[in-house]
């Protein structure tokens, strides 16, 4: 049972890694902060793959945390 789910903690921390690597960047520099608090000010959103991304992040973060708490539980 150990050994089962400290392969699935290291899985999900593999997918959550990808998942983070894969969302497009903010803008860097002045102008890209203040874009993006422009952004969030007026609502701007995510569109397509990178609104899936967030999702799925969430989602294996989530995964992680209460995988990670079983393993220290059981340890």
């Amino acid at each position: 049972m150990f050994i089962a789910l400290t392969i699935l903690d290291v899985l999900i921390a593999c997918g959550l890694i990808a998942t983070v690597l894969l969302q497009s960047g903010k803008s860097a520099g002045l102008s890209g902060s203040i874009a993006g608090g422009a952004d969030a000010l007026f609502g701007g959103k995510k569109k397509g793959l990178d609104e899936l991304l967030g999702k799925i992040t969430k989602v294996l973060a989530a995964a992680f945390m209460v995988v990670s708490l079983v393993l220290a539980f059981f340890q």
